[in-house]
């Protein structure tokens, strides 16, 4: 099985890495799942001066910044939808300040019948009807969504 991990990036504190260094141990070391952690994704796509610039070409060199950008976008879909078992997302308050591949990867997701399997740090009111439409199940912290994956997908199932 292979899990894509989705959820705010470019506007979290850490760059979303955290939540998902840590849920990846898990699931490789307990589910035997493969893992697309786009944190560590990105610098295989790439170089080491697009690494170094993208967030000063935004603004700098927008033309750079955007064929840059497009390298991210379609390597992450091509992972999506052709190598993907199911989308694990965190949906915060991060996600709304620029989420913009969370809200169409969980999109993609649905159309391609692809489950997608929400942690949420909002109130349900909070969350756009659409994106939870997109959602197979949703969980208010990564525990209850530990337990689920593991009656889901473990190894006695």
């Amino acid at each position: 099985m292979q899990v894509y991990l989705a959820g705010a990036m470019e506007h979290a504190p850490d760059g979303g890495c955290g939540w998902r260094e840590e849920l990846s141990h898990f699931l490789t070391g307990e589910l035997r799942h493969r893992v697309f952690n786009p944190c560590v994704e990105e610098h295989r796509v790439l170089t080491p001066e697009e690494q170094r610039h993208l967030r000063e070409w935004k603004t700098s060199d927008p033309a750079r910044f955007r064929q840059t950008v497009r390298k991210l976008i379609e390597f992450d879909i091509h992972h999506l939808l052709n190598h993907t078992d199911y989308i694990i997302c965190l949906w915060d308050q991060y996600v709304l300040n620029g989420g913009g591949g969370t809200h169409g990867e969980l999109t993609m997701a649905y159309h391609h019948r692809i489950p997608v399997y929400m942690v949420h740090h909002l109130q349900r009111p909070q969350i756009s009807s659409w994106i939870i439409g997109c959602t197979s199940e949703m969980f208010e912290d990564f525990s209850l969504l530990k337990d689920f994956l593991k009656t889901r997908y473990g190894e006695d199932v």
